[in-house]
């Protein structure tokens, strides 16, 4: 299974957060799942790539637009350059089984929303976890609420992300839709 991330990559993030990443990644691991990223050297996405490696992952995709190719992690098995940052949505979509959003920035923002609007043109239900650590999506999540009830939205997929709080929901929902 391709497992997806979006997640931060700026440094110096609190522990906890931290902790969530290396605890997907070594989920990822050691379920001999592959994991697909932004492919950055730093933050979030570097804790996530480190944890999967050492937990035996062994294919990490990294895909990372041709400007930031120097910042490339060189834990990725598989480095793809990306024309620029639509061209890696597009791939980083087109290869996810399952995605998680860790804690971001807008670009991981963006990333949730594209991946979100493209299943649903596709009409692929695919699984997105969003982790909500400290209710850092929780407006954004009830944005969705709204606009998949309103007269606007032609689908309820709008909202269908699902939401975890903390590390311990997010391994317990990947053992759920791992058995599925």
């Amino acid at each position: 299974m391709n497992i997806v991330v979006y997640c931060s990559a700026n440094s110096d993030l609190p522990s906890e957060i931290v902790a969530i990443a290396t605890a997907l990644g070594r989920w990822i691991g050691e379920r001999g799942h592959s994991l697909v990223y932004g492919g950055v050297n730093a933050g979030l996405m570097h804790a996530t790539a480190v944890a999967a490696h050492d937990a035996g992952c062994r294919h990490i995709v990294g895909i990372v637009p041709e400007c930031f190719e120097y910042r490339a992690d060189p834990l990725c098995t598989e480095l793809q350059l990306a024309r620029d940052l639509c061209d890696r949505k597009s791939r980083l979509i087109a290869q996810g089984d399952v995605f998680v959003v860790l804690p971001g920035g807008i670009g991981t923002i963006d990333e949730w929303i594209s991946t979100l609007s493209q299943l649903i043109v596709d009409g692929n239900v695919k699984p997105i976890i969003a982790v909500n650590h400290g209710g850092m999506y929780s407006q954004l999540v009830h944005q969705l609420e709204t606009t998949a009830a309103s007269q606007f939205s032609r689908s309820p997929l709008v909202a269908s992300s699902i939401l975890v709080n903390n590390s311990h929901e997010l391994i317990n929902k990947l053992n759920e839709i791992n058995k599925q």
